[in-house]
């Protein structure tokens, strides 16, 4: 049977046809550049079939005889199968084989030709970027090109979701507060206005939520204005806003005005007005509408918003133990339920909803589940559905990651575990490479002004001195009962110019992906907090936030130092005192258990350090 999306493709090509389009660009996001955007913007997924719930990293490019989709090394294997029979093929965007996207649309257009995009969903960046490549050879750009409104006849209508006040005691800090902080980045680029796009940095400035509107994060769609005259305007669809909101509001003196109406409004600013604007995150079409003097920059907003105040991270705590609590349970039921030979990766995924979300302040995941069983987990975003669902059964390697979205802060975290049997000599040591990396980067400590691509080395250097690599980032930064994916601050290989500073949260995950066998993943959430001060300067290191153990069976002793071996023992020490007094006593047995495992020596509810054995091997 024909897959739908060719027919797709079709009424696509006749759309640009009839507006002398010969090439369609179109990206994966919305008009404020979300990594998961509405299902209203969700085009390029509904028109190539290569989605997730998670969304997917894509761009596709559609000219009368070739349609592609560019992706990472994240969704190679996702593209490849999703793709296959839809009339689009897979682009590498990274990787030895990478095709520069823009060198391949110059290359295959001639001038006088045009290239048309929806001007709304490409930040002002990507689209001075493309305008400059496509004038060096005479190719014409159209920025509104809304290809969506022509050919989507069932489009999903913008979410009208009603918000809700995220408690100023657990976040710290009133509106006023971040608003004021706010305009000291404002007042350092020289502008008396910012216009801000970001969705995470909207519901962060206003201590606003939504759910629904995103899945996964409780965001809102929206804009905010605010000017140094005390002008603050929020752009949105006034059904979504209670009177308990609309009082909120009122109390920091922001007015609502439609959400359709920010690029009028920009348009009639007074021509004296010096606007800020992100232009990665501003959409071109509303920066063309712009009539003022325009800075780029806005970049401070991004960055204050990453730094968590000690109410926060004290507040983290109780998210993490109610998320911890919550795994408990799921991998003790993973257990009693295995030798019964009736699961499968759906029904673990959905278990883990429902335990995650049985806590009344766990407002939904943090992203759907990754649960890859063997082969599957080398899909490094798999999520399993209807059609890939299989079984875990037999024995094999089982990958979880996972997270929730707490009022008291965003967990993200990922566990492998062996089902099934003893794991192989090859799967221990894939996996003790990694836990080793994972431990390393854990146990760092640096100097004021380091950046995470000076750190990810630590990560990966096992894997490496062995010939194997993994190719996405070892961490990124997580929001607070925000956004599970936060900017500005990464751990990867490639330069991001932002240093490490105290109260910066983000994930640590080493992994190595065998093709049609396993994938291995090991993270952790991490806080980066001050070490020392002397006359070297200031030193910081990271304070692990997770709590859930490792599987211990998954390790190779041999090649664990002793170093290694203590920071294992003060980490699980850490997780069993921590949540055993939340669990019930049959819990918290089975915690102990997987615990000591033959390993570490918990007696009588109490953790017994002395004299225990690890891996048969005598502790020093």
């Amino acid at each position: 049977m024909e897959r739908i999306e060719k027919k797709r493709l079709d009424a696509l090509r006749k759309a640009m046809a009839e507006h002398c389009i010969d090439c369609c660009i179109i990206n994966s996001t919305d008009p404020h550049q979300s990594e998961i955007p509405p299902a209203h913007w969700r085009g390029r997924e509904w028109l190539t079939g290569f989605k997730s719930e998670n969304g997917t990293n894509g761009t596709a490019v559609v000219t009368k005889y070739h349609a592609y989709v560019w992706t990472d090394n994240r969704f190679f294997i996702q593209a490849r199968q999703q793709l296959d029979g839809t009339g689009f093929e897979m682009m590498p965007l990274d990787g030895p084989e990478a095709v520069d996207l823009i060198g391949w649309v110059t290359e295959h257009m001639e001038a006088g030709q045009t290239v048309g995009i929806d001007g709304m969903t490409f930040s002002v960046s990507e689209a001075e970027n493309m305008k400059k490549a496509f004038d060096e050879k005479g190719i014409k750009f159209n920025t509104n090109f809304p290809q969506f409104d022509y050919i989507w006849p069932d489009r999903p209508v913008k979410p009208l979701n009603r918000l809700f006040l995220h408690d100023e005691n657990i976040v710290g800090e009133n509106v006023d507060s971040k608003i004021g902080r706010v305009f000291e980045e404002v007042n350092k680029t020289g502008a008396n206005g910012i216009l801000v796009s970001a969705l995470d940095d909207i519901a962060w400035i206003t201590n606003l939520r939504t759910s629904g509107d995103i899945s996964f994060s409780p965001m809102f769609v929206s804009y905010l204005y605010i000017d140094s005259e005390g002008k603050r305007v929020l752009f949105i669809d006034e059904e979504k806003i209670s009177e308990e909101v609309k009082k909120h509001l009122d109390l920091y003196n922001i007015e609502i005005k439609p959400y359709e109406t920010v690029s009028d409004f920009v348009a009639e600013l007074p021509k004296d007005t010096r606007l800020l604007i992100d232009p990665s995150l501003t959409a071109i079409s509303i920066y063309d509408n712009i009539d003022c003097n325009v800075i780029f920059g806005g970049e401070g907003v991004a960055k204050l918003k990453s730094i968590k105040n000690e109410c926060m991270l004290n507040h983290w705590r109780t998210a993490m133990e109610k998320d911890g609590v919550a795994l408990v349970k799921m991998f003790k039921w993973i257990d009693d339920e295995f030798p019964k030979g009736q699961l499968t990766e759906m029904s673990i995924a959905r278990k883990l909803r429902e335990l995650r979300l049985a806590d009344p302040d766990c407002v939904d995941e943090s992203f759907a589940a990754i649960v890859g069983w063997n082969g599957h987990g080398a899909i490094v975003h798999y999520e399993p559905t209807d059609e890939t669902d299989i079984p875990v059964t037999g024995q094999g390697i089982l990958l979880i990651d996972s997270g929730g979205q707490y009022k008291q802060g965003t967990t993200d975290i990922t566990r492998t575990i062996v089902l099934g049997g003893e794991a192989t000599a090859e799967q221990k040591h894939d996996f003790t490479l990694v836990l080793k990396g994972h431990i390393a980067l854990s146990k760092a400590t640096f100097p004021k002004g380091t950046r995470g691509a000076q750190l990810d080395i630590l990560a990966r250097q096992y894997l490496w001195n062995e010939g194997k690599a993994y190719y996405h980032g070892t961490g990124h930064g997580v929001g607070f009962f925000i956004n599970c994916h936060e900017g500005p601050v990464q751990i990867r290989m490639n330069e991001i110019p932002v240093p490490l500073e105290p109260g910066m949260v983000m994930s640590n995950e080493p992994g190595i992906y065998i093709e049609d066998k396993y994938g291995i993943r090991c993270e952790n959430m991490l806080a980066v907090e001050l070490w020392k001060s002397n006359e070297f300067g200031d030193f910081y290191r990271f304070r692990n936030l997770t709590l859930f153990p490792f599987d211990l069976n998954l390790i190779e002793w041999e090649i664990i130092t002793p170093e290694e071996k203590e920071w294992l023992e003060a980490y699980h020490k850490e997780v069993y005192e921590r949540l055993s007094p939340l669990l019930s006593e049959e819990e918290a047995k089975w915690l102990a258990k997987k615990i000591e495992n033959g390993e570490l020596r918990i007696e009588n509810g109490e953790w017994r350090m002395e004299n225990y054995v690890m891996g048969n091997h005598e502790k020093s």
